[in-house]
């Protein structure tokens, strides 16, 4: 099961130093809720630079960014 990090109403840099935070507790897959699409290649470009595939999807209240599990 993925662990969910909901970022959603912070501006960045906060949703990345989010994520990061969620993949240094736990090997698990990420999803990672933002508000908009800047935030949202920031988290997935961070999670890449730390070893770790991801996807972005567009939802209904804005973005999710899927990282897969180490």
């Amino acid at each position: 099961m993925a662990r969910t990090v909901d970022a959603r109403g912070f501006s960045c840099p906060q949703p990345v130093m989010m994520a990061l935070k969620a993949l240094a507790e736990a090997d698990e897959a990420l999803i990672v809720e933002v508000d908009h699409e800047t935030a949202a290649e920031n988290v997935e470009r961070a999670c890449r630079e730390k070893g770790r595939s991801s996807t972005i999807r567009k939802t209904d209240s804005g973005y999710s960014v899927e990282v897969s599990p180490k």
